[in-house]
């Protein structure tokens, strides 16, 4: 199994190459870490990577992966502390897929966000806000929140609305091509039995 810190480093790595208005920072990585493995256990019903994810004050975090690279503050993260492990096509697809969608948000903005999802505040019961926990996020919980994260990247995505129209037409010109049974037709095949 994967290891946090092999995704981690896909996405610092994919920061260096989409320049400054992608920087990932240890907490951005945190946020992505996240949605990826909720997305991740929906798709597949299982782990991505090993380590849990914690309710921390600043939404969730991989400890391993935070430890790694804490020494880096609130600051980008300049170069990913191993070398970049080839994903099969699948994984690799899952990845960009949420490089492309939570990529282009700012760490904050993405703790803000974890901040109003069921598991984050499913695992902080209550607490203050600013009430450290090292509580561990449910995975049913993260599970839940990938399926609604996927339908909601599926509404967002650009072809959404025109295939659904077309799809909506097709089977509404299916259904007036269709014979409709009337009441003395149904009584007759009924009768019939």
């Amino acid at each position: 199994m994967l290891k946090g810190l092999d995704i981690a480093n896909y996405f610092i790595d994919k920061s260096k190459q989409s320049g400054e208005r992608y920087a990932v920072t240890n907490m951005k990585v945190q946020k992505l870490l996240y949605y990826t493995q909720s997305l991740h256990l929906a798709m597949y019903n299982e782990s991505l990577f090993e380590e849990e994810l914690q309710a921390w004050v600043y939404g969730p975090v991989c400890p391993p992966v935070y430890q790694e690279y804490k020494v880096f503050g609130s600051n980008t993260i300049s170069q990913p502390a191993l070398t970049i492990v080839d994903f099969n096509t699948d994984i690799e697809n899952l990845l960009q897929e949420v490089w492309q969608y939570f990529g282009r948000y700012h760490a904050y903005l993405l703790s803000d966000m974890t901040h109003d999802e069921q598991p984050w505040l499913k695992a902080r019961k209550g607490l203050p806000s600013d009430a450290p926990s090292i509580e561990s996020i449910d995975k049913e919980d993260m599970k839940q929140l990938g399926k609604d994260k996927l339908l909601q990247i599926e509404i967002e995505h650009p072809a959404y609305t025109p295939v659904i129209s077309r799809i909506l037409e097709d089977t509404l010109d299916d259904i007036n091509n269709q014979h409709i049974m009337t009441a003395n037709e149904f009584r007759n095949w009924l009768a019939a039995l």
